[in-house]
């Protein structure tokens, strides 16, 4: 699964990155060390011309759900079974987002020990993660822009820490991704897949980041 990652960069060079026309106001940025479920994250969308920067809740509720409490259920989609689950199925054809990202933590098991790792590119660059969104309304009223992030089968190396990886797109496949326009399956699909290995590393840090009460650099270091 994916639950827990870090955005650690400027506002300037994300509306670069992912070629943004429409955003959120700066001062609404801000990078984190620990990002969470049911977090306002950053998150992509084309509305058909335009790529646009918003917030969405991390923690997917379906427009037909009767209340909010799946959303923690609903975090992570998993790729191979996307287009056939009725909680994902009507999203990943008509609400498709990236999410950007800059590393993610997962928790390696030694013995009874989970120990957490950061697994980022190798030359630390941005990138984009693959995810759907939808809006409930609350009995307020109140429209909730939610999101889930998509997962699949780890690449080699993240088979020694987990058994699943969110899927990365590599930046020439993103707009077919978040395209509206496209409909097809089997292409859809094939944008799936594990990210290429070599191009990642992944190094131990501080089980301070087990707690979502700790965001500070000190998170990423290297142990």
């Amino acid at each position: 699964m994916c639950g827990r990652f870090t955005l650690i960069t400027t506002f300037e060079y994300l509306i670069s990155e992912f070629d943004i026309q429409l955003a959120f106001d700066e001062e609404l940025f801000a990078n984190s060390y620990n990002i969470a479920p049911t977090q306002q994250i950053v998150s992509i969308i084309n509305d058909g011309t335009n790529n646009r920067m918003g917030h969405l809740k991390w923690g997917l509720i379906p427009s037909w759900a009767k209340d909010e409490k799946m959303a923690s259920k609903m975090i992570n989609a998993r790729s191979e079974t996307v287009d056939e689950k009725p909680s994902f199925k009507r999203s990943f054809y008509q609400r498709r987002c990236l999410i950007p990202m800059d590393s993610f933590y997962e928790w390696k098991r030694d013995g009874n020990a989970k120990i957490p790792m950061r697994i980022k590119m190798k030359d630390d660059s941005l990138f984009g993660v693959a995810g759907l969104w939808d809006t409930w309304k609350a009995p307020s009223g109140e429209a909730v822009h939610t999101c889930t992030v998509l997962t699949t089968e780890p690449n080699d190396l993240l088979t020694d820490i987990h058994d699943r990886m969110p899927v990365i797109l590599p930046k020439e496949k993103q707009s077919i991704w978040l395209d509206p326009a496209t409909k097809d399956k089997t292409e859809l699909k094939s944008l799936l897949i594990p990210y290429n290995s070599d191009e990642m590393i992944a190094y131990e840090v501080s089980p301070k980041v087990n707690s979502t009460r700790n965001n500070s650099i000190d998170l990423i270091e290297r142990v």
